[in-house]
């Protein structure tokens, strides 16, 4: 089950990894993402970090780490054909694992309902 932050990341639990990524309604936003700087592995995360960069023709936005954890490994994918964020942002689009996570981290994070009530109420204002 995926969790997501107000600033449009998610993570996912698979085995003791957390994957994370960016979500469709932010790849929607930015348009055709031409670049994603993203962290080296080994690097150590708290959550709220800023960890990489997404460029798009539109804009660049500030990648936050979700939870706490330490980057086990990177999407290589990303850095030859970026537009996989586009394409499949909450799928083959991940950016970056990490290991020795906080999984208490995961209850200051919404649920997919949740999100996506807050992308309604964020929309309205």
């Amino acid at each position: 089950m995926k969790k997501y932050t107000k600033e449009h990341e998610w993570v996912e639990i698979k085995g003791t990894e957390a994957v994370v990524g960016i979500s469709a309604h932010a790849a929607k936003e930015l348009g055709d993402i031409t670049f994603v700087e993203m962290p080296s592995e080994g690097t150590d995360l708290i959550v709220g970090d800023v960890f990489g960069t997404i460029e798009s023709v539109k804009a660049a936005s500030d990648i936050f780490a979700p939870i706490s954890g330490t980057v086990s490994s990177i999407n290589s994918d990303l850095e030859d054909d970026p537009s996989i964020v586009n394409s499949s942002p909450e799928g083959k689009g991940w950016i970056c694992r990490l290991d020795n996570i906080d999984l208490v981290e995961l209850e200051d994070l919404m649920s997919e309902e949740q999100y996506e009530k807050y992308l309604k109420e964020s929309s309205k204002k």
